[in-house]
C-alpha cells in the first residue's frame, strides 16, 4: 500500500491554503458544470459519513462547485453503490465507498451482488484507513487480549462480541481470530455500530472489534478500554491509540492485518479526463495537514494514490484478502 503525504502546498498546507487555492477542475472544460454529489452507502452519522462530510466540505472551493452528501444506506452498502453505479457517468456523482463493499461483498452476496466494483466503477483514489481494535467495557475483568483469549478457551461460545452486521469488517475479524488462536468467542451482529456500541456500554456484550471513531469519546473518558489493534503494526497517529498492543505482537505470524479503507469511485464510462480532474482535486484536498489533522484524532488518517489506476490494481489485489476473510468466517448474506 502506498501512503503519500507530501504537503501539495508547501510544508505548511492548511485549509485556508486550499480555500485560497485556484478552483483548478472548474478551469479545465467545464467540469465541474453543477453541484457534485458524494454518495455514501451507509447513514448518516458514521466513520464513512464523517469522512465524506469533511471531504466535500474541502473539496467546495477547489472544485469551484456544490459538493453534497447523499447518504443511501442498506444492504451492506450495496444499495448505495448501485445508486452511483447506475448515475450518469460525467463526473458528478462520487461514490465514497469502503473495503466492504469494493471487496468483500462480491463473496458475501454470491447470488445476488447486484454490480461488479472492478466493472461497474471506476477508481479516483483511496482518501482514508483505519485499524479495527479490540474495545472492552471499562468495568470489564479483561485487562490485556490475552485475558480475553483464555477465557474464550476456556468457556467456548460463552464471550460475546458485537458488530454492525454479518460480514462486516468486525465479523470478519473475530472470525479469523478465533481461526487463529482456538478461541470460541460468539458473534452478535446488530443492525449497526452503534446500537452495538450501546450495548458494550451498557454490559450486554463482552467487546467490539471494530474501527475506532464512534468508541474514541468513550475510549478518552475512561468508559472503555482499547485491548489491541488488530492491524499488524502499532498505530501511531492518535495519542490514546500508540501504545496499544499489534497482531504482529500478540499473534506473530498469523499475517492478521485488519483495516477498513475508504476509496473515492465513480460510475464505469466516466471520462478518463475528468477522473484525473476528480483525482488532483482530492488530492489536494484530502493529502494536507488540516484534513489529516482532523481525521487522525478519531483513529483514521489519510491515504492516497499516486494515480487512479494504482488504486485500481490494490482493489484488485485487495479482493483476494478479503475473498480469504469471508471463507475463513463461513458468512454469506445470500
Amino acid at each position: 500500500m502506498t501512503l503519500r503525504r507530501r504537503a501539495l502546498l508547501g510544508a505548511a498546507a492548511t485549509f485556508p491554503a486550499v480555500l485560497a487555492a485556484p478552483s483548478i477542475v472548474r478551469a479545465q472544460a467545464g467540469f465541474p458544470s453543477r453541484t457534485v454529489r458524494v454518495v455514501v452507502p451507509f447513514a448518516a452519522g458514521g466513520s464513512v459519513d464523517m469522512t465524506a462530510r469533511l471531504m466535500a466540505q474541502m473539496l467546495q472551493p477547489v472544485l469551484g462547485q456544490s459538493v453534497v452528501v447523499d447518504n443511501r444506506g442498506g444492504a451492506g452498502g450495496n444499495i448505495g453503490a448501485v445508486e452511483a453505479v447506475r448515475s450518469e457517468p460525467d463526473g458528478h456523482t462520487l461514490l465514497l465507498a469502503n473495503a466492504s463493499i469494493m471487496a468483500a461483498n462480491k463473496f458475501l452476496y454470491t447470488k445476488s451482488m447486484p454490480f461488479d466494483p472492478l466493472k461497474d466503477l471506476a477508481p479516483v483514489t483511496r482518501v482514508t484507513t483505519g485499524t479495527v481494535y479490540m474495545t472492552v467495557n471499562s468495568n470489564s475483568p479483561y485487562k490485556t487480549f490475552q485475558d480475553v483469549i483464555a477465557a474464550a478457551k476456556k468457556d467456548p461460545g460463552k464471550l460475546t462480541m458485537g458488530s454492525s452486521g454479518t460480514g462486516t469488517i468486525s465479523h470478519l475479524t473475530v472470525a479469523k481470530v478465533n481461526k487463529v488462536t482456538g478461541a470460541d468467542i460468539t458473534h452478535v451482529p446488530y443492525r449497526g455500530g452503534a446500537p452495538a456500541l450501546q450495548d458494550l456500554l451498557a454490559g450486554n456484550i463482552d467487546m467490539m472489534f471494530d474501527v475506532i471513531p464512534l468508541s474514541m469519546v468513550h475510549v478518552r473518558e475512561g468508559r472503555l478500554r482499547v485491548l489491541a489493534a488488530a492491524s499488524a503494526e502499532r498505530t501511531t497517529f492518535a495519542e490514546e491509540l500508540k501504545n496499544v498492543p499489534a497482531m504482529k505482537e500478540l499473534l506473530p505470524g498469523s499475517n492478521i492485518d485488519m483495516q477498513s479503507w475508504y476509496g473515492v469511485n465513480v460510475p464505469a464510462g466516466v471520462p478518463a479526463e475528468r477522473i484525473a480532474q476528480l483525482h488532483e482535486a482530492i488530492v489536494r484536498v484530502v493529502d494536507t495537514d488540516e484534513f489529516r489533522s482532523k481525521m487522525e484524532p478519531n483513529g483514521f488518517t489519510t491515504v492516497v494514490d499516486k494515480t487512479p489506476a494504482e488504486y485500481g490494481a490494490y482493489i484488485a489485489a485487495q479482493e483476494k484478502v478479503w475473498k480469504g476473510l469471508v471463507e475463513d468466517s463461513g458468512a454469506s448474506l445470500d
